[in-house]
């Protein structure tokens, strides 16, 4: 049986998971699993601000965390998508500047599938999708918040994430993994012992010396201690199909103190990559995410700097390195990757802790109590592969549609040698038919049939629906169907509070008395 499992490596992965499974699998009663947790005092935290998935309020309620806690102890503000600039045209070019990828899923109202009419151009001209199936777009662009003070904990009239402070939320989940029976080791991982069958028996630590567990779990980030120092186990690169594999970023201070706070993520097109602005409570989180093989250091600070403006002129940037790709078997005989060590992609759709929630999800549920160990490893790997995979297609897709040919990396990025065939496959499929549910697997998807919408015709997908327009005969229903969203807007508008109100109301409020819930 497996009692004892060790974590290696704190951080969001490690004490994310560990407070996951530490809820999970009873840890704080007598016949849970044991878990420890070693994290190496020597090594920081990596990240400089996190965005979300809407996926992380079910992972926070699971845990037992009060919502007002985690928007305090976080420095949390709400999440309602991606705003994309310049992405599908070069700057001053005639046509939309921007779409939205917003947490609102495109639902059909009634029983009419909107999708199609607005192809037809129902909507009305120059509507883009983004605005005619959901009021998030007017919402977002407004500023305000998703939600009302009043509304129930990780409730509110429109879906949403959030955008955090990761050191604080690193602190914060390592606080809740304690008060569920965690035990904490600061301590630095030298090697390991290995059973006869290849597996790993112990952690060979500086100062506690043999660590010996049943299961072990890497989140060791980029330097992948066990999995891959210790494993072996193989790493498959990205990058033919994904180019960015560096960024620099700086935080600034707001203009004043009662500036509005963005409630999406704005991530803005370059010549050889993007940035990304992320409001929290008391500054912005920008980064430049950018092609070595396009554009060199000096080069993306640079941008950076004359994207920021004045503000960044006393302020020194961080620097990071990535590998993109991921470990198809990142489960090997009794060790499994979490997190940078499972694998990696630029944050251009904040998949990072995504693929973290998934995989905590999955050791949760395919835990081996009594159980073959290489049966769940199986599973996992071909479930966590096949996530890996179809996240590149739709990080790719929003490349590789672009109208773009003012560098190098936009003309590379839109070479058909390039793109992974399995996308070429899909944007084949919506030549004449929009995407559906049926094209996608959500056990083994991030993304919905939603988001693959809104990314596909944000970028100006041609969808051509004329040799069956005339099976779509309620054009009168649909137009009625689209005012009433632009209604229910603007209802939206005059009813919900600036994002800034809702976050100063709940930073301004006496401190809760810290406690995970029963």
């Amino acid at each position: 049986m497996i009692k004892t499992l060790v974590i290696v490596g704190g951080g969001t992965s490690g004490w994310l998971t560990a407070s996951y499974l530490a809820r999970t699998l009873a840890t704080n009663l007598p016949q849970g699993v044991r878990i420890t947790l070693v994290e190496s005092p020597d090594i920081g935290i990596l990240g400089v601000g996190e965005g979300t998935f809407p996926s992380i309020k079910t992972t926070l309620q699971r845990i037992g965390i009060d919502e007002i806690q985690f928007l305090r102890d976080s420095n949390a503000t709400f999440k309602q998508g991606i705003r994309f600039d310049h992405w599908q045209r070069t700057p001053g070019t005639p046509g939309r500047d921007h779409y939205f990828h917003p947490f609102q899923s495109a639902q059909i109202r009634g029983d009419l599938d909107l999708l199609p009419y607005w192809l037809l151009g129902c909507a009305g001209d120059g509507i883009g999708w983004d605005e005619a199936m959901t009021v998030q777009k007017r919402v977002a662009d407004a500023s305000l918040a998703p939600k009302r003070r009043q509304d129930s904990a990780y409730g509110g009239p429109l879906n949403y994430a959030y955008h955090f402070d990761a050191t604080r939320f690193a602190a914060l989940m390592r606080w809740a993994a304690l008060q569920l029976g965690v035990h904490a080791i600061e301590d630095t991982v030298s090697g390991v012992e290995r059973t006869e069958d290849g597996g790993i028996a112990a952690l060979v630590t500086r100062d506690h010396g043999l660590i010996r567990g049943d299961l072990f779990i890497d989140c060791s980030g980029f330097r992948a201690e066990l999995i891959g120092k210790a494993l072996g186990s193989p790493f498959t690169s990205c990058r033919r199909w994904l180019f960015c594999d560096r960024a620099v970023a700086m935080q600034v201070p707001y203009d004043h103190p009662d500036a509005p706070i963005a409630s999406y993520t704005i991530s803005t097109a370059h010549e050889a990559g993007w940035t990304w602005d992320i409001g929290l409570d008391d500054r912005r989180g920008i980064g430049h995410v950018y092609s070595s093989a396009h554009i060199d250091d000096e080069q993306a600070e640079r941008r950076l700097r004359a994207t920021i403006g004045p503000a960044a002129s006393d302020k020194a940037v961080r620097s990071f390195r990535f590998d993109v790709g991921y470990r198809p078997a990142s489960w090997v005989k009794n060790c499994i990757a979490v997190g940078l060590s499972s694998g990696f992609f630029e944050p251009l759709e904040a998949t990072g802790i995504v693929f973290i929630e998934a995989a905590a999800l999955l050791i949760a549920n395919l835990f081996p109590w009594s159980g073959p160990v290489e049966i769940a490893a199986r599973q996992f790997n071909r479930i966590m592969t096949e996530r890996y995979e179809r996240t590149v297609d739709f990080l790719k897709m929003h490349y590789c549609l672009s109208e773009r040919r003012d560098s190098d990396f936009w003309r590379d990025n839109c070479a058909p040698s390039s793109q992974p065939d399995s996308l070429q496959d899909l944007l084949e499929r919506w030549r004449h038919r929009p995407p559906d549910p049926m094209d996608f697997d959500m056990n083994y998807q991030n993304f919905s049939d939603s988001s693959w919408q809104f990314v596909l015709y944000g970028m100006g997908y041609p969808t051509d629906l004329s040799a069956k327009a005339a099976a779509y005969g309620q054009h009168d229903t649909a137009r009625a169907r689209f005012g009433e969203i632009r209604a229910q807007a603007d209802q939206a508008l005059r009813a919900l509070p600036s994002h800034r109100d809702l976050i100063d109301r709940v930073h301004g409020r006496p401190a809760a008395t810290a406690q995970i819930r029963a």
